[in-house]
């Protein structure tokens, strides 16, 4: 990619704040843990070598209205078990990064996180549908700080990342449903915005011209809680590792429009704790994404990106997308 492009170079926030990373509640409520927005804005945008600051803004929108276990779609759930109905989350995430020089970048990351959640109970095939239970938060998710360094190779294409998920997200108790039979009860500590732990953050990254008009690249990051705040027994919960790997390329055969493909792969563990819900929070999914960036001015550039899921291996039963939506801005000065 052309070293004297410049693009920022951050980690992108929807997969560790705003992926939904799933108190004992009497009807539980759990998000799909192994889904959500996977694409890597970095390679969106194309990485850079020049110093400067950058704002970006990204908005994803992900609808879980699917049903789903291992690799296909259920219709149901067994008795016992309980029946979510639709969970749509929303996330405008602000970036603020600065690169000193050619070889350092210092990232910041706060998401905003909307969510409609919204479930039948636990499943009685002997009983009628119950009315549903509706929750709906807004507010700050988890921030993160991401320090890269690509001085490795005089061509500054090679990057290693290193950074922290901080708990400035609401999360436990925090958001409560507000209708149905569920109303004043809290929602699962996988569902509040933020998940109440510290996380470790590493990643690398390489991107390589392989012809004159097109672009490849390959980055990948693993996120770990290494301290959460729900910690007491009985009382505990801490979110899965996840992994992440993107690879595609890019058209630069015109600058002001660039087309783009991504592969998105996510390897999620299981949460674990009294507060989580082990048996449905893991899985692997794999997305194609295909996108678009446009060069509004000099200084100004835009991405719009589709992901549109070609597997996934869910443990239990969870919701999933039948695809993702992502728009994102960035203005250098």
């Amino acid at each position: 990619m052309n070293p004297v492009r410049r693009w920022p170079v951050h980690v992108i926030v929807s997969l560790s704040a705003a992926l939904p990373l799933f108190a004992a509640l009497p009807e539980r409520a759990s998000a799909c843990a192994s889904c959500g927005c996977t694409l890597s804005a970095d390679a969106a945008m194309g990485y850079s070598a020049l110093p400067g600051w950058r704002l970006s803004v990204e908005y994803d929108y992900i609808n879980q209205d699917q049903l789903r276990s291992g690799t296909h779609a259920v219709s149901g759930v067994p008795d016992g078990t309980e029946l979510e109905h639709q969970t749509i989350n929303q996330y405008v995430s602000a970036g603020l990064s600065y690169s000193p020089n050619s070889s350092w970048n210092v990232t910041l990351l706060v998401p905003y996180v909307i969510r409609n959640h919204s479930t039948y109970g636990t499943f009685d095939s002997t009983q009628p549908l119950p009315e549903l239970s509706r929750s709906f938060s807004s507010s700050v998710g988890d921030t993160k700080l991401i320090v890269s360094y690509q001085g490795w190779l005089p061509t500054n294409n090679l990057g290693l990342q290193l950074g922290v998920k901080l708990p400035t997200g609401q999360y436990g108790t925090a958001v409560d449903f507000y209708s149905g039979p569920n109303a004043g009860q809290p929602l699962d500590a996988s569902l509040q915005p933020g998940t109440g732990s510290t996380d470790l953050i590493v990643g690398a990254y390489y991107y390589q011209a392989i012809s004159q008009n097109f672009d490849a690249f390959i980055n990948g990051q693993f996120q770990a809680a290494v301290k959460h705040r729900m910690d007491q027994p009985g009382n505990d919960y801490r979110p899965g590792n996840s992994t992440t790997v993107s690879f595609g390329l890019r058209d630069e055969g015109n600058p002001r429009w660039v087309p783009q493909l991504q592969v998105n792969l996510l390897h999620k563990e299981p949460d674990t704790g009294a507060l989580a819900d082990v048996q449905n929070t893991a899985g692997n999914v794999a997305y194609v994404s295909p996108g678009l960036t446009a060069q509004l001015s000099p200084s100004l550039h835009l991405f719009a990106f589709v992901q549109l899921p070609v597997y996934s291996n869910l443990y239990g039963i969870q919701l999933f997308p039948r695809w993702t939506g992502s728009l994102g801005v960035t203005y250098a000065f």
